[in-house]
């Protein structure tokens, strides 16, 4: 089964961040592997509209996308296709997938014949709409979470009353070859200190941020052996946190450096020896299960992860290509086991991300159950 799929979400509001743009790429592309039709949608308000439309235009032509995607602009204009070419896609779509519920169009939504709510930030959403404080999910057929442990006695995130179909994050797999070994790489990963949303008090618990956890593990590159360097996107005013992380061992960068282009993005990841992944307090406290897109990219170029652990030794097999760990000791221990063997982790991480994060078999269970809710 194949037709048209339509991707509603944010990538213009970020010029130079690729690793964000990659992110909905994987969807782009690994639904036109399946054989599907695939236009994208996007919209700019506040943020500058010339360098968006550049960065977005710049993103689909790498991903041989021209003529399949449409942004709007302030005051109603949109860049590539038209309004009206733009409901036509829509209305002639099998799906519209909505990541976060960016696209807020009445008339456009309406338009679709299945519209489908993707939560790719999961826990805040669904606090948020217990809480009365937003409702992203309202208008949708469908809702689909990251959050594979949504439902689990022990996963605080909220259901909302909501029948979630869970998934995994994609990784085009020819997008992302298995890389020679790298030497003296080192461990790195590419994250935000605060990022997009605050905290959120929930149920008598506060659910941090990214900044909240990595200062845990501030200490780890000064306990282990190897190199540990973070691309970091980090504010002035949080200069104090900057230098706790460079007086434990990180070495700092900015993302712009590595992160700027497509490529730039995939040959930092690939050139590294791993990745730490350290996530947002969210996703660690409420046992979401969340992993993140970028882990599965170093997966797939056989870069073992090891990551904090938000549940996901419940979902996948660890120890081996990726491993996790909730105290610094287990962090420490992590990266010197890592050290100890590259080679059989660099083997054990790519077949994870073909047994488990293949675009083709993610997107394809996907659509299955998509099928099966509408």
């Amino acid at each position: 089964m194949s037709g048209r799929i339509v991707i509603a979400g944010a990538v213009a509001q970020k010029p130079g961040c690729a690793g964000h743009a990659w992110q909905f790429l994987q969807y782009l592309l690994g639904f036109r592997r399946l054989g599907w039709d695939v236009c994208f949608i996007d919209q700019i308000g506040g943020a500058d509209p010339v360098a968006g439309e550049r960065h977005l235009a710049e993103v689909m032509a790498w991903a041989g996308l021209n003529g399949a995607w449409s942004l709007g602009l302030p005051g109603g204009e949109r860049a590539g296709l038209g309004r009206a070419q733009v409901l036509e896609r829509i209305r002639d779509a099998d799906l519209l997938l909505n990541v976060m519920g960016f696209e807020t169009d009445a008339e456009l939504l309406g338009a679709a014949r299945l519209r489908v709510f993707l939560d790719t930030d999961p826990g805040f959403g669904q606090m948020w709409h217990a809480l009365g404080l937003a409702d992203i999910f309202a208008g949708h057929d469908a809702h689909v979470t990251i959050a594979e442990r949504i439902g689990a006695p022990d996963c605080t995130v909220p259901t909302c009353g909501l029948d979630w179909i869970t998934t995994p994050q994609p990784v085009v797999l020819d997008a992302w070859p298995v890389a020679p070994p790298a030497r003296d790489g080192a461990f790195t990963s590419v994250a935000s200190w605060r990022g997009s949303y605050g905290p959120v008090d929930f149920d008598g618990h506060r659910y941090g941020l990214r900044v909240h956890q990595l200062r845990r593990f501030a200490e780890l590159p000064a306990a282990a052996s190897g190199r540990f360097e973070l691309a970091l996107d980090i504010h002035p005013a949080d200069a104090a946190d900057a230098e706790l992380l460079r007086a434990g061992g990180w070495q700092l960068r900015p993302p712009s450096e590595v992160a700027a282009t497509l490529d730039g993005y995939r040959d930092y990841l690939r050139g590294s020896a791993g990745e730490v992944m350290v996530a947002k307090g969210m996703y660690v406290d409420s046992r979401s299960g969340w992993f993140s897109e970028r882990s599965t990219c170093y997966l797939a170029s056989g870069r073992a992860v090891l990551a904090q652990d938000t549940g996901l030794a419940e979902r996948y097999p660890v120890g081996e290509g990726l491993l996790v760990f909730s105290t610094l000791a287990e962090a420490i221990a992590g990266a010197e086991e890592l050290q100890a063997d590259p080679a059989r982790h660099a083997v054990a991480a790519r077949a994870l991300a073909e047994e488990h994060f293949d675009s083709d078999r993610v997107l394809g269970r996907l659509l299955d159950r998509l099928g099966a809710a509408a």
